[in-house]
């Protein structure tokens, strides 16, 4: 009898223990939750430049998962990165409503946009509801609004556009050149800094002429440019368009080089454009040579592997700003926006495509910009200015 009780007792005892050693530890399970960081993603995820969409979407993606394979510890929580993308169609209008969404989801961490006609309105939306953006969109209007926690990625158009024009000008020893832009605010941004450079440089602008982001018939602008004898043509605008415009060249038996920013500079290039696209086109994009960069060649094979692709112009962007904001939070040991925003403003930060070290504006303080050919549909670089 007194055995059963004294059981009956220390298993009760046992219990009660148990019981409490449970608590304890959901109490503790509870204090040292992970927090959860949301990275917000905004670019054309549909369309004809879904391809550069995809590819910055997956560079953000590769470091978030990074990040949660080796947790890093903010403020006594283990940090958990979610990332939440959404497609703004590279369309100013749904780039706002992409903005609201992300914020109305509790996203205080972009990265995005990558067109600067989105970039512009839906950085002010970000500014006013206390969000971090880290963007490759080139206009130099982005960083003039004078948004404290907004920082440009990459090299800006002035960069982009003046420094094709420098190596059109000292290396192919060009003296008549025209332009060619398609109205958007990137387009139009970054010819302006071409022909404002290379007149500066002492070549002649034969002709400037518009066109848009929708077209695919350039035979009429590009006879009234075939007239003029220009040695090369620069457009301000992306690949869907460059690329028909540079089989029609061809056609037309135009034999000046096609010239551009950044946004021709990819494999959709070549794949769009066949074998119109060789030595023949030139493009200019912020960075230095990935494959000289120390932990350039490892980053393309990670990439490679996860994804059965090759890296594309900006997912190393995208990979760094996501990191960048990492590292930030663990400098401010928070993930209050402001601190955060603070340390990357007053810091620099050594990724895989540079070194992010910015002005007041939030412009890189130095943005080196390559110079790219192609060959076999692939853009090869050149030289670093």
């Amino acid at each position: 009898m007194y055995l059963k009780h004294s059981v009956k007792h220390s298993v009760k005892h046992s219990v009660k223990h148990i019981a409490a050693a449970t608590a304890l530890l959901a109490a503790a399970g509870a204090y040292a939750q992970d927090a959860v960081v949301k990275i917000g993603h905004s670019g054309p995820l549909s369309g004809a430049q879904a391809f550069s969409g995809k590819d910055n979407e997956n560079g953000a993606r590769l470091a978030v998962e990074e990040l949660n394979a080796k947790p890093i510890t903010v403020a006594a929580k283990k940090l958990k990165f979610e990332l939440l993308s959404e497609d703004d169609q590279g369309d100013p209008k749904a780039g706002v409503a992409a903005a609201q969404k992300l914020i109305d989801n509790g996203v205080k961490y972009v990265v995005g946009p990558y067109n600067s006609g989105v970039a512009i309105p839906a950085s002010r939306a970000y500014n006013d509801a206390g969000v971090l953006v880290a963007t490759i969109a080139t206009n130099p209007k982005i960083t003039l609004q004078g948004y404290k926690g907004l920082f440009r990625v990459n090299a800006s158009d002035s960069q982009l556009g003046s420094k094709m024009a420098l190596y059109a000008a000292n290396e192919l020893k060009f003296k008549t050149v025209a332009v060619i832009d398609d109205r958007t605010a990137f387009g139009q941004g970054v010819a302006e800094e071409f022909k404002k450079q290379a007149k500066a440089s002492g070549m002649t602008v034969a002709g400037h002429e518009f066109t848009t982001d929708k077209a695919f018939d350039f035979n009429a602008i590009l006879t009234k440019l075939k007239n003029k004898k220009v040695e090369a043509i620069f457009f301000g605008g992306y690949a869907p368009q460059a690329a028909p415009m540079v089989r029609q060249m061809k056609q037309l038996g135009i034999t000046a080089k096609l010239l551009g920013g950044d946004t021709i500079c990819t494999g959709e290039m070549g794949k769009l454009g066949g074998d119109a696209v060789a030595d023949n086109v030139l493009c200019s994009q912020g960075g230095a040579i990935l494959d000289k960069a120390s932990s350039g060649p490892a980053f393309k094979a990670k990439y490679k592997a996860r994804y059965k692709q090759d890296a594309d112009v900006y997912a190393a962007s995208y990979y760094d700003a996501t990191m960048m904001y990492a590292q930030a939070m663990q400098k401010a040991n928070s993930i209050d926006p402001q601190k955060v925003s603070a340390v990357i403003g007053a810091g620099s930060y050594k990724g895989v495509a540079g070194t992010y070290a910015f002005d007041e504006r939030g412009d890189m303080k130095q943005s080196p910009v390559t110079i790219f050919t192609f060959k076999g549909g692939q853009p090869v670089p050149l030289t670093s200015y």
